[in-house]
């Protein structure tokens, strides 16, 4: 009978042991996701401020500005405008493609 009782006691013992272990993993596990979504968020809302200062930046109006003052570029119009004629293109076939 006192090796059934010490058995016993020995599996109470391990089992006990056991639940503190898998408790303590339990809270740092859910303490570790805690932080991840805690990270996510922090992120998302990084995204998000930086999506907008994008969207800030590549307006018509900003890039059109940016290009005449940085880069001096101006719009085209027909007196800035040259055509250049292809001399050594093929002559056209009469009536249409080949």
């Amino acid at each position: 009978m006192t090796r059934l009782n010490l058995l016993l006691l020995a599996a109470l013992l391990f089992s006990c042991l056991y639940l503190v272990k898998i408790s303590y993993e339990s809270r740092r596990l859910f303490a570790q996701l805690d932080s991840a979504r805690n990270e996510q968020r922090r992120l998302d809302v990084e995204y998000k401020r930086l999506d907008a200062e994008r969207q800030a930046q590549a307006t018509h109006l900003r890039v059109e500005k940016v290009a005449r003052e940085r880069l001096q570029m101006r719009t085209a119009t027909p007196a800035v405008t040259h055509y250049l004629d292809d001399t050594t293109a093929p002559a056209a076939t009469p009536g249409g493609t080949r």
